[in-house]
């Protein structure tokens, strides 16, 4: 459903645009997420923290947040939930005392290694909606609309 806004015809193009982007992102996690709760008990938040330490090594709980775009909070509490699972362990910085470096255990290792081939196949099946040239574009056009934003 479009904007009902009446404004400016950038404004409501501008409306109509974000609804749209908003809809097809809430479709996406819509399709993926209920089986990553399913299949493997966990949820999207966890396993962007999981991703990001597959991926990067240990990082602090503050690299973190940024990485993948959490808040301080809800960091602590999706690293507490990953640590009674045994999927991440925290340590206390050697440089410094009020720092915690979050590091991916062997078992969430293994948890990811499985994980995320299936994941990724989902994804690849989702997105192949848009032909490899329009994956470009609609890359290129978030990337733009993101920094735009964080400038």
């Amino acid at each position: 459903m479009p904007s009902h806004y009446k404004g400016k015809p950038d404004e409501i193009l501008a409306l109509d645009t974000l609804i749209k982007l908003s809809r097809s992102v809430n479709a996406v996690q819509g399709s993926l997420l209920p089986s990553l709760q399913r299949d493997y008990g966990i949820t999207e938040g966890q396993l962007s923290v999981l991703e990001a330490l597959y991926h990067l090594g240990p990082l602090s709980q503050g690299q973190l947040c940024k990485k993948v775009l959490r808040s301080g909070s809800n960091m602590t509490t999706v690293v507490d939930n990953l640590e009674r699972d045994r999927l991440v362990k925290r340590t206390q910085s050697e440089d410094d005392r009020r720092v915690h470096i979050v590091s991916i255990t062997e078992r969430g290792r293994a948890l990811m290694i499985q994980l995320l081939p299936e994941h990724v196949s989902r994804i690849s099946g989702i997105m192949s909606a848009l032909t490899k040239d329009e994956q470009r574009e609609l890359g290129r056009l978030c990337r733009k609309l993101g920094t735009s934003v964080a400038r």
